[in-house]
């Protein structure tokens, strides 16, 4: 007999809707138990407040899922937390969350961990660097690189480079680097999401993919020996394109993937088609994560406002592809 995949949902920042849209995931029918992580009493508090009844029961890893159950995995915070208003003695406990989830994920408690959004300034504000999920799960997993990919509404953006100013964008876009960010990619493009042979597009990093060297020679120069190289051995690349073109219907049908050079490139895009629902996963790492798309809305915690729609897609994600294994 197959056991359903038990994921990890991890809460998030305790002052943002993460807790809610956890509580919301109680009314959302899965096959898989979802394993909240946080702390009993702001999870339940957060509930009432916005309104949602919320029967919760304590996971048991040997022990079956309680009927109509959310099933929680109790880690307390530091000290209390208010809707909207960040707390920098918290941002201990929103990295126990992560490192929780992941230990389980490690030792096979886990298929999978999903992440409701963090924020990254408080974590910093309390003297932890921390630059996103992406980069923290990476580190603790001694993995030396990991590729960004948001998907939703028919697309599957990963990008080159992540969270760095766009004036460090062009020398960070190495040979070296870019052939790593690609074979990541098509890696898992085959492994995770079971593509035999996927057909990826890439953007060049200037305006009209560098005009023949018109505009930046970095196609030149980088990109497109990088893409030659790859084909060489198998790989289905078409690019440099234009990213103004290549996110146009006719030229993405067909595609698998789409790789852009750096954040806003890619992701303005992305989450125009599908902010509600759009969905971050890690590639590279040797655990299944994926989260939702966006922020802390801490003006929309404890409103009832924050909408589920892309904590419930990154769920139903993380078991497709914890199924898949």
């Amino acid at each position: 007999m197959k056991f359903p995949p038990v994921i990890a949902v991890t809460s998030g920042e305790p002052a943002g809707i993460g807790p809610e849209l956890c509580a919301m995931l109680a009314h959302q029918r899965h096959s898989a138990r979802r394993v909240i992580l946080g702390d009993r009493r702001l999870i339940e508090a957060r509930a009432r407040q916005v309104g949602l009844p919320l029967p919760l029961a304590d996971f048991q890893k040997e022990g079956a899922p309680s009927p109509g159950a959310l099933e929680i995995l109790h880690v307390p915070l530091c000290v209390p937390s208010r809707a909207g208003q960040l707390e920098p003695a918290n941002a201990a406990y929103v990295l126990a969350l992560l490192d929780r989830a992941l230990a389980g994920c490690q030792s096979g408690e886990f298929a999978a961990m999903v992440t409701a959004p963090v924020h990254k300034g408080v974590i910093n504000q309390a003297g932890i660097t921390f630059t996103g999920h992406t980069e923290y799960l990476a580190a603790k997993t001694g993995t030396p690189r990991v590729v960004m990919m948001l998907a939703g509404a028919g697309l599957r953006v990963a990008l080159a480079t992540t969270h760095l100013p766009l004036k460090d964008v062009p020398a960070a876009i190495t040979r070296h680097e870019l052939e790593t960010t690609m074979r990541i990619l098509h890696a898992d493009l085959v492994s995770k999401f079971g593509i035999a042979q996927p057909r990826i597009l890439v953007a060049g990093l200037n305006p009209h993919a560098g005009e023949g060297g018109h505009m930046g020679r970095e196609e030149i120069e980088v990109i497109a020996p990088v893409l030659e190289q790859l084909r060489g051995e198998g790989m289905d690349l078409v690019g440099p394109l234009p990213a103004d073109t290549l996110f146009t219907r006719g030229v993405l049908a067909g595609s698998d993937a789409q790789l852009a050079m750096y954040h806003d490139q890619g992701l303005a895009v992305l989450k125009y088609a599908a902010f509600e629902d759009g969905i971050n996963i890690t590639l590279g790492l040797p655990i299944i994560r994926t989260s939702v798309d966006h922020g802390t809305a801490l003006a929309l915690a404890g409103t009832g406002r924050a909408d589920p729609s892309s904590l419930f897609a990154a769920v139903d994600l993380a078991v497709q592809l914890a199924q898949r294994r």
